[in-house]
């Protein structure tokens, strides 16, 4: 089974684990997702059937990352 483990270190990991956890918790067809971490770390363990699976979560979840990110910065303008 395919796995990716994806770190994410800064001052926005907390956020990043509140907003990308109810993610893990759904649904996304062949793929299994654990978001993990603590204080500046967020840990996203990827497990997907086949290697096309895994390119797509890995892909959304670093969009959703990414996006997460840049309005956590956004709001502490």
């Amino acid at each position: 089974m395919p796995r990716a483990e994806i770190r994410i270190e800064g001052d926005e990991a907390a956020i990043l684990r509140r907003a990308l956890a109810p993610e893990a918790g759904r649904e996304i067809p062949k793929t299994s997702v654990r978001v993990t971490g603590r204080g500046k770390s967020v840990t996203l363990t990827i497990d997907a059937e086949d290697t096309g699976a895994l390119r797509a979560a890995v892909n959304s979840y670093l969009r959703w990352a990414d996006v997460a990110a840049g309005a956590a910065r956004v709001a502490k303008r």
